[in-house]
């Protein structure tokens, strides 16, 4: 009977440990919350005292503003942006607290007026993942704690008074999004590993020295403004270093004779190595452009190739490089080797032969031409080429056309800056977007970004609009888009959408229903069915990104959209949603609305599809919802 209440009284005391435990926690965190917005607050505390922040409440049982917890009632996220507050930062208020340094991964306060103390401190939250201060007034060098913040995937610092040399932030192998602008910062720029950026820029610094290898995946404007940095995508080139930096020249004084003969016949055989090498490129060269004159066919181009490819037919490869100055058309006469110059004055005086000569790599192959990723080193450019194939279109209507389509604009189509036309070949010129398109994101070639419900939402809504746009200015021209996909919805570094290829081809999508008027479709314009076309290809886009799947033939046999129909007729909805918007918690009411509109869009009959201008609205009424909702729940 003893041993009984022994073990009950031991078993008692361990619940009560357990009961008390969390609530001691909740309390430690809560002060710390109270003592970090002291601070930065110069003791002031928020403006409204009804959004808690104070020792009567508890920051996630009474949903303080400003702070985001998770079902477990953890504090995850702290975001007091825009409250002009002009106090201290002081993380090791936070971070000096274990539970709540284990669990923060966001601390953001952009455009305050904020100073910093003991910055150093927020190393020991080393699970966060964003940290954002843009638009205050931090000032002296960034610590090299920052360093060992492993896994800081967004960092932004901007718009400060930093100066001195960055600590080797190189070394965060996650870093996708880096803001330092406006600041004066010194020294060279880590050599980040660019392909997982999504934002990077530097510009307004003291940063000085060659840019790292891959920086030129981020234009000009990313590095403007810091007069000692060098390389591409700037214009300035890198000087080449001496072989003795330092001056001291001894190392080349008091050579023996015997050395200078022996380092003479060394030259010498070298020389007439590189001779030899030369008379048998340009022997090789010469018996190539022959070939060329008699075969007129596409030049092949692997897909890991990166130099020297070329985009344009053979017959057009030979003509330019023998003569350097024009192409000649059967069609027109002799053509101008200079590109039709629409948007951009960067690529004014770009000539066809430079595009040409320029190192490619192929983007891709579609049904309609192939995409090249073009770097044109003495611009300081990189750019993206659509090289069109079979489409009869005459050269006079193909420039009407293009040139029609430049003067309609919205932020959110990406406009071609220029185009080259012959008989034989049919050239767009994009600004290059390094950030992926919406087909790559979903479907697993860019690990490092996260897509999630928010963001879905924002490009489903912003994507709309811009075709509602496009739409509206161009049906009196009979201009639809004509191949809308997902692969041509391209991401800008704040995953924001731009509509690329606009108006270049009929519809490719599998609307069953737009045979008649696809085949029909005549070069100078497009039926209303087309139009309806681009509803229907929208609508799988918004299907590719509630369920994650990709558009062509599932498993089952059936295309995404005959498949997700099927589905919900046998009321089985929420089986066709993204597992990842699932696990995310996302809200399964507004999941099932925009599914609702997307099924719309992909009606068989083109006739009972909503206009763009009503799928816009559908859907700007669900992103208001989902703002609404995130409001009252606090700010992210």
């Amino acid at each position: 009977m003893n041993q009984i209440s022994i073990l009950v009284f031991f078993a008692s005391l361990f619940l009560l440990l357990h009961s008390v435990r969390p609530q001691v926690d909740q309390d430690d965190v809560r002060n710390a919350l109270v003592k970090y917005l002291g601070k930065l607050s110069n003791g002031n505390g928020i403006p409204d005292p009804t959004q808690g922040w104070n020792l009567t409440s508890y920051p996630c049982k009474d949903n303080w503003v400003g702070v985001k917890c998770d079902a477990h009632f953890t504090v995850k996220r702290i975001n007091l942006d825009h409250f002009k507050f002009s106090g201290i930062f002081d993380p090791s208020t936070l971070c000096s607290v274990q539970s709540l340094a284990a669990s923060l991964t966001i601390i953001s306060l952009n455009e305050n007026t904020l100073r910093g103390e003991n910055i150093d401190e927020l190393a020991n939250c080393n699970q966060i993942t964003g940290f954002h201060i843009g638009g205050n007034q931090f000032s002296g060098s960034l610590p090299e704690a920052f360093a060992r913040l492993n896994n800081l995937k967004r960092l932004d610092i901007s718009r400060n008074s930093f100066s001195g040399v960055l600590p080797d932030l190189a070394r965060i192998s996650g870093l996708t999004e880096f803001s330092a602008q406006e600041n004066q910062l010194s020294g060279p720029i880590p050599k980040f590993d660019f392909p997982n950026f999504n934002t990077f820029n530097v510009s307004v610094n003291k940063f000085s020295g060659p840019i790292p290898r891959g920086g030129d995946l981020f234009n000009v404007s990313c590095y403007s403004d810091n007069p000692d940095l060098c390389g591409a995508p700037l214009t300035n080139r890198c000087k080449s270093l001496p072989y003795n930096s330092s001056g001291d020249d001894t190392s080349r004084k008091g050579l023996s004779n015997d050395q200078i003969l022996m380092y003479s016949g060394y030259f010498l055989v070298g020389l007439v190595v590189v001779l030899l090498i030369i008379f048998r490129v340009c022997k090789n060269k010469k018996a190539k452009e022959e070939r060329y004159d008699t075969v007129n066919k596409v030049v092949a181009i692997n897909d890991d190739s990166s130099i020297n490819a070329s985009f344009v037919s053979s017959e057009y490869k030979s003509v330019v490089n023998k003569s350097g100055v024009s192409v000649a058309s059967a069609e027109s006469g002799p053509v101008s080797a200079s590109l039709v110059v629409l948007t951009s004055p960067e690529v004014n005086g770009l000539k066809f032969e430079e595009l040409l000569k320029a190192p490619a790599e192929l983007l891709g192959r579609g049904k309609h031409g192939s995409v090249y990723k073009v770097i044109c080193q003495d611009q300081g450019m990189t750019l993206a080429v659509k090289r069109i194939k079979d489409w009869g279109i005459s050269s006079s209507d193909f420039k009407q056309r293009m040139q029609r389509l430049d003067q309609v604009k919205h932020p959110n189509v990406l406009p071609a800056v220029a185009f080259y036309c012959s008989k034989q070949e049919k050239l767009l010129v994009y600004e290059y977007q390094p950030n992926g398109s919406v087909f790559k994101l979903l479907h697993g070639t860019q690990l490092n970004q996260v897509f999630d419900w928010g963001s879905r939402l924002g490009v489903a809504a912003t994507t709309a609009e811009a075709l509602a746009f496009m739409h509206e200015e161009l049906h009196e021209d009979g201009i639809a888009h004509g191949n809308l996909k997902s692969s041509n919805i391209l991401l800008n570094k704040n995953l924001e959408p731009y509509i690329s290829e606009y108006g270049l081809m009929a519809t490719e999508n599998q609307d069953l229903s737009l045979v008649s008027s696809v085949n029909s479709y005549q070069a100078t314009g497009a039926s209303d069915g087309t139009f309806k076309g681009d509803i229907y290809g929208f609508g799988v886009i918004l299907l590719e990104m509630l369920t994650g799947k990709i558009s062509t033939v599932q498993n089952n046999g059936m295309d995404l959209a005959t498949w997700v129909v099927s589905v919900v007729r046998e009321e089985w909805t929420v089986e066709v949603f993204d597992r990842t918007l699932v696990r995310e918690g996302a809200s399964e009411e507004r999941m099932v609305g925009l599914l609702q509109i997307a099924i719309k869009c992909v009606n068989r009959s083109a006739e009972a599809r909503p206009s763009i201008n009503q799928v816009a609205l559908m859907i700007n009424t669900i992103r208001e919802e989902e703002e609404r909702s995130m409001d009252t729940s606090g700010p992210l």
